[in-house]
């Protein structure tokens, strides 16, 4: 993984910027496609063909879904394709589970040879069903171009762990765009910036959460508890956003103009403002194509709203993962925001800011056990010992030591949590509007900056043993 990353970093990417720019505009998304195909290649070559199908499967449909006349045809049609999009989907990320279901069920083991799972399939599916739903619903129309269609779904920056891209958001700047000056200066700092949130912030959290997760419940501590599951909340924040400021950032560099999909979620003051801040492209591509179709709050019956509520959180949870865990994960952010919305929010709004702040912390952080977690047993022992329900002390050597040993990394992380640096980019653009001398001075202090924070990552990333993308896996 480590030598994976040096070869993208140094090798690939360079490489494919030069074609990319030296390239007369009419080849340059044929550039990007083969770019594209080649990094999702690296990696699991066989899995292209599959990528491949599903590309043709909704490009095919799109078009003939626009072209049918019949209201119910095009319904049947759609139906259809979002059936063959599930199907290939839930072979290779949901068989297993069900497969044992079943076998639990009728007591008898049943012979299945596990599939492994293509990095991205959930984003690259749920990429091309916006597609041909968008199609059907007359907001866009039908690609009739394949290889532009095809560089939609495939496009590098965002293929393997999103953001998940509409469409529509980018439709016009695949046939048309430009990358100034200020796109690349825009787009390499973001690219910098979601690295190092990775590389610094998210690996090191990851190596305390991975060893703290790894204890049985007789040699954890309470103290131990809040560390391991801090310092998860914190890899998974970096990790994550980290992979997406990273797609932002080279979308950018080429022109492309991507949606945010974080905003500082661990400053919200409820559980339904966290998800407003949490991987946005999910909680929207939900909230368009799942909760508006079954009534969202437009219903007769209040009881109709928190069923769409809970079907949605529920699906939220089981497209992470083929498990329990990951299902009772989205439940329990369903049942939560159901609460919110009949009495917490009013009761909310009625207490300081610190508590409500402390409450969603810590309601999140619960949720991350089980999203964190192999079954329910660990899951409720590893909740109980937060809370100190077992017996077990408040903390011991191994807790003293991992606070001792990542003491920096977790001050680091925390005052990144919060929105400093945006504070920081808002001064700058107000300065540099004000003194053209500033704004000149100002790019080349931040052009040193980038230049030494890259050096530093790649220092980093030569000696890394732990550098997982948590993400990849879903």
């Amino acid at each position: 993984m480590v030598f994976s990353s040096l070869i993208f970093l140094y090798v690939f990417l360079p490489l494919v910027l030069i074609l990319y720019f030296i390239s007369p505009r009419m080849l340059r998304n044929t550039i990007l496609l083969l770019a594209s195909l080649f990094f999702y290649a690296w990696g699991e070559p066989k899995y292209v063909f599959l990528m491949m199908l599903s590309i043709l499967l909704n490009y095919v449909f799109g078009i003939v879904i626009e072209n049918t006349k019949s209201q119910s045809k095009r319904k049947t049609l759609l139906w259809l394709v979002i059936a063959s999009n599930l199907a290939i989907l839930g072979y290779y990320k949901y068989a297993g589970f069900f497969v044992d279901l079943v076998s639990n069920f009728v007591d008898k083991p049943l012979e299945w040879q596990a599939v492994p799972l293509p990095i991205g399939i959930s984003f690259y599916t749920f990429q091309a069903l916006s597609y041909v739903i968008d199609v059907y619903r007359k907001d866009v129309k039908a690609q009739r171009n394949f290889l532009d269609l095809s560089l939609f779904i495939t496009l590098f920056p965002q293929l393997v762990a999103g953001p998940i891209v509409r469409y529509q958001t980018v439709a016009e700047q695949i046939k048309k765009r430009l990358s100034t000056a200020e796109d690349w200066m825009v787009g390499s700092r973001r690219f910098v910036q979601g690295l190092a949130k990775k590389v610094l912030i998210a690996n090191p959290m990851g190596e305390v959460a991975d060893h703290v997760f790894s204890l049985s419940g007789g040699d954890l501590t309470t103290g131990t508890a809040w560390l391991g599951i801090l310092a998860y909340s914190l890899q998974i924040y970096f990790d994550f956003s980290g992979y997406s400021d990273m797609a932002i950032g080279l979308a950018r560099i080429f022109g492309f103009k991507f949606e945010e999909n974080f905003n500082y979620p661990y400053i919200a003051q409820s559980v339904t403002d966290f998800w407003r801040r949490w991987h946005i492209s999910l909680s929207s591509w939900f909230r368009d194509y799942v909760y508006f179709p079954l009534g969202g709050s437009r219903v007769n019956h209040q009881w109709k709203l928190y069923r769409n509520l809970l079907v949605v959180w529920t699906l939220t949870g089981f497209w992470h993962g083929a498990s329990w865990t990951f299902m009772a994960w989205g439940f329990y952010y369903g049942i939560l925001i159901c609460l919110e919305k009949w009495l917490l929010l009013k009761w909310l709004d009625g207490i300081p800011r610190f508590l409500r702040h402390v409450y969603m912390l810590i309601i999140v952080m619960i949720g991350w056990v089980f999203f964190r977690a192999n079954d329910f047993t660990y899951a409720f022992m590893f909740i109980k010992t937060m809370f100190g329900l077992t017996d077990v002390g408040l903390y011991n050597y191994e807790t003293i030591l991992l606070a001792k040993d990542y003491v920096i990394y977790f001050i680091v992380a925390l005052i990144f949590a919060l929105p400093i640096y945006k504070v920081y980019q808002n001064w700058s653009e107000q300065k540099a509007t004000q003194f053209t001398s500033f704004d000149w001075g100002l790019r080349l202090v931040q052009a040193i900056y980038y230049g030494a924070l890259l050096l530093f990552i790649t220092m980093f990333l030569v000696n890394a043993t732990h550098n997982p993308f948590i993400y990849f896996r879903f």
